[in-house]
């Protein structure tokens, strides 16, 4: 299904009934990286994806992509389909548009899940990374794109998940580059979010892989403790919707039922 937002087309889709939940795919993903776990959550829950702003079958909606403006995106599909309550669960980019949804509509989040996510800000390593990647991706977009994605796992898996691997890549290229620019610049400015996960009065959880290559494992820790939410720890990298979905999904509906 498709809603307009601003002379933008948004993608999303609609399924089960219950405790409504939102699943937030991470940059370079869409919605079908929620393919095998949709199925499983919405027999018992109503769950709700959506291809973000320059992902997937979504619209840019101008070049800095903000974190407001992504949250802007899912509150107008959630109006649409008069939806007053709900649980979030983000992956990674997902993740801190999750957590501006919470800053901005505490009263309607009845639970948060950060998957391979953090309400800390980007370091300035990392800000010029992404600066130096988005004058790259201009002229090598597809090699930059395979890169970034075979980074996001635990190198012990590369073998063993490698026909998934080539399925993430494919669906990745289906980014636009100025969708992978806006992305990037909204994540560069983000704020720190700390305050907003510590303060929320909703259930919530952090799901980590301890070998992740783009979160430090210990920082991760010492976020969990500081913003008293409940943590699972998964042994692979950044992708734990593919690295150890059975056990993921076991979570899940443990965090669902218990919001």
């Amino acid at each position: 299904m498709v809603l307009d937002y601003k002379n933008a087309a948004i993608f999303y889709t609609d399924q089960g009934k219950g405790t409504v939940v939102v699943l937030i795919h991470g940059f370079l993903e869409n919605s079908t990286m929620w393919d095998e776990i949709t199925p499983e959550l919405s027999k018992r829950n109503r769950v709700i994806t959506i291809d973000l702003l320059g992902h997937g079958k979504s619209d840019c909606l101008g070049y800095v992509h903000s974190m407001e403006l992504f949250a802007g995106t899912i509150q107008a599909v959630l109006k649409h389909l008069r939806i007053r309550k709900y649980i979030l669960v983000g992956h990674s980019l997902g993740g801190y548009i999750s957590l501006t949804l919470a800053k901005t509509n505490p009263s309607k989040i009845k639970g948060l899940c950060l998957l391979n996510s953090t309400s800390n800000e980007d370091s300035e390593e990392r800000k010029k990374l992404r600066t130096r990647a988005n004058k790259m991706v201009q002229n090598n977009f597809e090699s930059l794109v395979k890169m970034s994605i075979s980074n996001l796992f635990h190198p012990q898996n590369l073998s063993q998940f490698k026909d998934e691997i080539e399925a993430v890549k494919k669906e990745a290229l289906k980014t636009s580059i100025q969708g992978y620019i806006a992305a990037n610049e909204g994540m560069k400015n983000r704020e720190n979010t700390n305050h907003v996960l510590a303060e929320g009065t909703f259930k919530k959880l952090l799901i980590i892989g301890e070998k992740d290559p783009v979160l430090e494992y210990q920082t991760s820790l010492e976020e969990a403790k500081k913003t008293n939410s409940e943590l699972v720890v998964f042994p692979d990298g950044h992708m734990s919707h593919l690295e150890n979905r059975v056990a993921l999904i076991a979570v899940f509906k443990d965090f669902l039922k218990n919001c």
